[in-house]
């Protein structure tokens, strides 16, 4: 029977890689402008996909608005194919909101434009997160299409199902051999071109009588001839027949024949057969960082506030919001995102994330500052500081504030004068600075102006604070009830939970009071030799391993009732670059300072290092918790939802040991995260909340470490014959990054929680979503309204001293409070984060909405909820399951 060959003319565009997004957008002008004449005059060439991402029509309509019309002509027509991403992303280190919003900015886009590709199309992402058969089909898509991630042992065929972490399941046509693979093709090879490889295994694993040919290269130009090539192609084989044809038809043409799928399930990162760059997720750990800090931000602070702000008359800004997320798109980019680019490109990427920062901290702060000069404020008092929780729950925990105050000799207090406790940590005479700062638009209005001004960091014992909402404290001049930091002679700090012991070696005891269990050897900084380049780690052939127990160090100690601190200092010598590595040669010296805080009432230890990376080259630093729970899984957190991933890949690794020279990448076991690596029994769970790089690994005789990566740095885009990552080199081998060597000093922050309970009573995803969640302080004077804050008037003061706008009662996390993203109302998601519970959440809300509906991703209405009280029930939500809700007044 003659097979039909789907020739799918693409081209696969990465708005940037060892080019610029503006070399790309430039060399976009002309090959796009040669689509639409080609679409238009070339008879016989009918099809063209546009990578899968509508930015790039953004793009190019930006420059040439006049060809609008014609591209949505084409496209109407089905010709022009566009969608349904706004970028192409990355699946792992992105967060689940970003890849929903890059969905729904995507489809937005094409769809203005006469309609999207309801396929997700996703060429060249290092490997497919489980999340994803969740959120396709929240968009109504149920199929996909993909190249890595899924090896020739995994299916046999190009078609199968697949089914996510929640048991979602969507249909896969694979593009084993790449998107690439008719991009080149040999003219004097037409005759027996399917009949040599990639094309004949191709042809082979093709359940039905449809082979996917797709025509297309990296930033390539349509090929005008094509219709001649199938001309010749189908007069050369008479066993198959040549049509330009699409994505969208190629999968329909599949299921017409319905043939009977094998299901593969979880994420798929076998990289067996295509690379998969397994430990990217630690490559320019710096822009790393900035990602994982903004996405926390955006999502669990910005959005939010601004939710509160507008239920308190402060108008949502939703085009700022949206121009936010697009250059977080920009950046979530797989090759962007991996930072397996040149220099020049890390520049952009940084750009756009300080744009973001910038911009996000803003919309905050005249959010938070709106809402708090509304609160009615005793005539006593003239300096006020509100509480902000961006959280459905009510929070008491140690706040660290920065505060102007005229004296030290200050108290706070509460709306009935209830003293608040609260330590002063370090302060500052700012006076001469803030006073000069002060701006009078009526100089005729008396207001308190200090003779002195201090700006002091200081940690509160905040109780019971309101839920989605604030509470207004006030500060009380002359009444000193706080407390200073002094500094201890003896190695440890303690809180009710924990006690924290300094070893001679530098590492740390942790005593758990609870249940009078000890760990030893935490914090045990661990330094290393790193050969790779921009896309993998791989350790050298020759390395030397080097611990902080081996370090000269010096330890001081500061304490108070609320906060202790450990300041450890560490005189790292470690080789300079790879060849003094392999000769053993400790040559430069890495400072390296290890910042531990443990606050009254918290189980969470909070970690900060500090290092001076300014001469070592080609290396990592890892820090490593013995948790002494012996496991085969670790628990780690995807996009909406908790996964148990192998410590070890005993089928996958048997394999690789039996054909090495089969093998693109080693099958290792070098993870990443959102929030929380952890490893649990049935008796204690102990997890690490990265702020920075959320890289892991579990290692140890026994696999009862957990390794967490702090940095690592490299010299070259793309090196050959790495150890974990044989042959060619991945990107460009002769472009340098000297930035990437990462010679600066750095910081990197995280947690770790200890519970003595099995992973689901500890709460670990409400844990981690709290940790990152912020209580956000704001200060208030007149004295302050000038340049340091920008001078507005005055308003009435007419909010309570406390405010709610909504809680949650259950154990389901909330993902984000957000603005709906066409309709008036708001959205809110939440999602299970057990590993086996269903889960049920209490949503209340505090005034009575006119409608609750629950809502897919693209925020269309699929059921209405009935309100009980002010309230609705959220129940039998399934593991790693999300719902999303949508309500309006």
């Amino acid at each position: 029977m003659t097979k039909l060959v789907h020739v799918i003319p693409h081209t696969h565009w990465d708005r940037e890689w060892y080019f610029t997004t503006s070399r790309s957008k430039v060399y976009l002008l002309k090959d796009l402008g040669d689509v639409l004449d080609n679409l238009e005059k070339n008879s016989g060439y009918d099809r063209f996909v546009l990578d899968g991402q509508s930015s790039l029509i953004e793009d190019y309509l930006t420059w040439r608005p006049e060809d609008k019309s014609r591209i949505k002509q084409l496209v109407i027509d089905g010709k022009l194919i566009l969608g349904p991403w706004y970028t192409q992303t990355d699946q792992f280190v992105i967060s689940g909101e970003s890849i929903v919003r890059n969905l729904q900015y995507g489809i937005d886009i094409a769809d203005t434009l006469g309609g999207h590709m309801n396929i997700g199309y996703v060429p060249d992402s290092f490997g497919q997160e489980s999340s994803m058969p969740q959120i396709y089909r929240g968009f109504g898509i149920h199929d996909t299409m993909f190249w890595r991630g899924v090896s020739d042992e995994d299916s046999h065929y190009n078609e199968f199902i697949w089914q996510g972490e929640d048991g979602t399941k969507v249909n896969v046509y694979q593009i084993p051999f790449g998107y690439y693979i008719g991009g080149i093709i040999n003219e004097q090879h037409l005759a027996t071109l399917m009949k040599e490889e990639p094309f004949a295994s191709l042809v082979k694993r093709s359940k039905t009588n449809h082979i996917m040919f797709p025509n297309g290269f990296d930033q390539a130009p349509p090929r005008k001839d094509l219709p001649n090539i199938i001309e010749k192609l189908n007069t050369l084989n008479p066993k198959f027949h040549f049509v330009v044809s699409s994505i969208q038809e190629y999968v329909d043409a599949v299921k017409k024949e319905q043939p009977k799928l094998n299901v593969l399930s979880g994420e798929l990162t076998n990289g067996k057969n295509m690379r998969i760059h397994k430990s990217i997720y630690s490559s320019r750990s710096d822009l790393k960082k900035m990602n994982t800090q903004i996405q926390f931000y955006l999502t669990n602070v910005l959005e939010p506030v601004l939710t509160i702000g507008e239920h308190y008359g402060v108008k949502y800004p939703k085009e700022a919001i949206h121009h936010l997320w697009k250059l977080m798109f920009e950046n979530a980019a797989h090759d962007s995102i991996g930072s397996c680019v040149s220099d020049t490109t890390n520049e952009d990427i940084y750009m756009r994330y300080k744009k973001v920062r910038d911009i996000s901290t803003n919309l905050v702060e005249i959010t938070l500052r709106q809402v708090a000069v509304q609160i009615k404020k005793p005539k006593q008092y003239d300096v006020t500081l509100t509480l902000f929780n961006t959280l459905p729950y009510k929070r008491s925990q140690i706040v660290q504030a920065i505060v102007y105050v005229p004296d030290l000799n200050f108290s706070l207090v509460n709306r009935n004068d209830r003293k608040i406790p609260f330590v002063i940590e370090r302060a500052v005479d700012e006076s001469e600075y803030i006073l000069a700062q002060t701006i009078r638009l009526d100089p005729s209005k008396n207001f308190y102006v200090p003779t002195h001004v201090y700006k002091a960091t200081i940690s509160i014992n905040v109780k019971d604070l309101p839920s989605m909402g604030y509470e207004q404290l006030y500060i009380k001049k002359d009444h000193k009830t706080n407390e200073r930091l002094t500094k201890a002679v003896q190695n440890s700090i303690e809180n009710e939970f924990f006690k924290l012991t300094v070893e001679r070696d530098g590492s740390l005891t942790i005593y758990d009071k609870e249940v009078q269990r000890i760990y030893t050897k935490q914090a045990v900084l661990e330094e290393n030799g790193d050969d790779g380049d921009s896309f993998n780690y791989s350790p050298p052939r020759n390395d030397l391993i080097l611990y902080s127990t081996q370090q000269k160090h010096t330890v001081n100690i500061s304490q108070s009732s609320l906060v202790s601190n450990i300041t450890i200092k560490f005189d790292f010598k470690v080789p300079k670059t790879l060849a003094e590595r392999q000769q053993k040669k400790l040559t430069t010296k890495m400072p390296v300072i290890m910042h531990i805080r443990l606050s009254k009432g918290s189980r969470i230890i909070n970690f900060s290092i500090d290092i001076d990376n300014r001469s070592p080259l080609d290396h990592r630093l890892c820090v490593d918790f013995a948790t002494g729970i012996s496991s085969k899984v670790s628990f780690a957190d995807l996009q909406f939802g908790t996964i148990q991933r192998p410590v070890y890949r005993t089928k996958e690794m048997a394999l690789w040991k039996k054909s090495k020279e089969n093998w693109n990448e080693k099958p290792i076991t070098i993870d990443t995260c959102q929030s929380f690596a952890a490893l649990s029994n049935d008796q204690q769970t102990v997890a690490v909340l990265p702020q920075g790089v959320r890289e892991y690994e579990i290692i140890g005789d026994k696999y009862s470490i957990i390794r967490l990566t702090l940095f690592r740095s490299y010299g070259m885009m793309g090196k050959t014959d790495l150890l974990y990552r044989p042959g060619r080199a991945s990107g460009e081998k002769v472009i340098a990054t000297p930035a990437a060597e990462l010679n600066k000093k750095l910081s990197f922050s995280f947690g770790l929680y200890i519970k003595e309970t099995n992973f689901e009573q500890a709460k670990v995803t409400q844990i981690a979503k709290t940790f990152n969640s912020p209580i956000q302080p704001y200060e208030y004077a007149d004295f302050l309204n000038g340049r340091l804050i920008f001078k507005l008037d005055d308003v009435e003061q007419q909010l309570a001293d406390q405010g709610s706008i909504l809680c949650t009662s259950g154990d389901l996390t909330l993902s984000v409070l957000k603005k709906a993203h066409h309709r008036s109302g708001y959205i809110a998601r939440f999602y299970n984060g057990s590993v086996a519970n269903q889960e049920t959440v209490r949503l209340c809300f505090a005034k009575k909405p006119a409608r609750v509906e629950v809502v897919d991703l693209l925020e269309h209405k699929l059921k209405a909820l009935p309100l009980n009280d002010k309230s609705v029930m959220l129940s039998g939500i399934g593991h790693a399951k999300f719902i999303s809700i949508y309500f309006e007044y």
